[in-house]
């Protein structure tokens, strides 16, 4: 059993930074063919070669899984106006799930942002992903809200 990992991303370190992009690109194109996928990638914009400014912006927290030096997941997590941490990417490679990355990520960046006097955590998942739905409700974080989408 491999003991995750997980730790603040280094804004400053380029492998860090090449690595998220890395994985972003991964995440993105596992999206290709999801139901919802097409809309998600639309309403956010692929972050790619700014990483680096991305992660200086005031609010936003990102965590990353690592084996050794090789990152295997990150989130994505912005905290709004209302004081609510929004988790907006969540990605552990596939070879890398079932060992609890994604569960350590999520319960560090809900630590941090209850430090910071956030109030509450949010989260999307899209139809049919049950590893980020069950990611979430081991957390404790519930659905209140389904939103439906028919394109025209």
């Amino acid at each position: 059993m491999i003991d995750p990992l997980v730790r603040p991303v280094d804004p400053d370190d380029p492998v860090d930074v090449a690595q998220l992009a890395l994985l972003e690109s991964e995440a993105r194109a596992a999206l290709d063919g999801q139901r919802g996928g097409e809309r998600w990638l639309v309403e956010h914009p692929e972050i790619g070669d700014a990483w680096a400014a991305r992660l200086h912006d005031d609010g936003v927290d990102v965590v990353v899984a690592h084996i050794d030096d090789v990152i295997v997941g990150y989130l994505v997590a912005v905290l709004g106006t209302d004081q609510i941490i929004r988790v907006d990417q969540v990605w552990v490679t596939p070879e890398a799930r079932e060992c609890g990355f994604g569960d350590e990520m999520l319960a560090v960046v809900i630590e941090r942002a209850r430090s910071s006097g956030a109030v509450a955590v949010e989260g999307q998942a899209l139809p049919g992903d049950r590893h980020t739905k069950n990611l979430y409700e081991r957390a404790g974080i519930v659905a209140r809200l389904i939103t439906t989408y028919k394109p025209f």
